[in-house]
């Protein structure tokens, strides 16, 4: 270990949830405009979509509440109520492009700007209200 970091810390986010109450509506969303590939589906549960080398998973709140009755997968119960948040990476000119596409499809953009390092976001809505941002990586250099 590094003799600054005494202890261990995250390399990665390796996956991030939101939940939604119609998951033929974000499947919609995510998989049929954003393109995502959905790969694991559990009916009425959740959609779990590839972002790279990450995970996005899309819950059922009443769902994931419920707990287990696996005990070889005892995952405890959670859930979120109300809209959250996610982010994906994009060069500039792909986040025109998807803003096009956005659009084309219906979909309103809450926000458009440059932040104070000109790295460009976009901001819009998934059909469960959570807030899907769409910025060039540099942001957080």
């Amino acid at each position: 270990m590094d003799k600054d970091r005494p202890h261990p810390v995250p390399h990665a986010i390796l996956e991030t949830a939101l939940y939604v109450d119609d998951l033929d509506a974000a499947t919609g969303f995510y998989q049929g405009l954003l393109g995502l590939e959905a790969f694991q589906t559990v009916a009425g549960r959740h959609v779990f979509f590839r972002v790279g080398p990450a995970v996005l998973l899309v819950f059922n709140p009443d769902q994931t509440e419920i707990p287990t009755r696996n005990p070889r997968l005892p995952v405890p119960p959670h859930g979120a109520r109300g809209p959250g948040h996610v982010c994906f990476a994009m060069p500039r000119e792909e986040i025109a492009a998807m803003r096009a596409r956005l659009l084309a499809a219906g979909v309103a953009v809450d926000a458009e700007f440059d932040w104070p390092n000109s790295a460009h976001s976009l901001y819009v809505r998934d059909p469960a209200g959570n807030s899907v941002e769409f910025a060039e990586p540099r942001l957080w250099d």
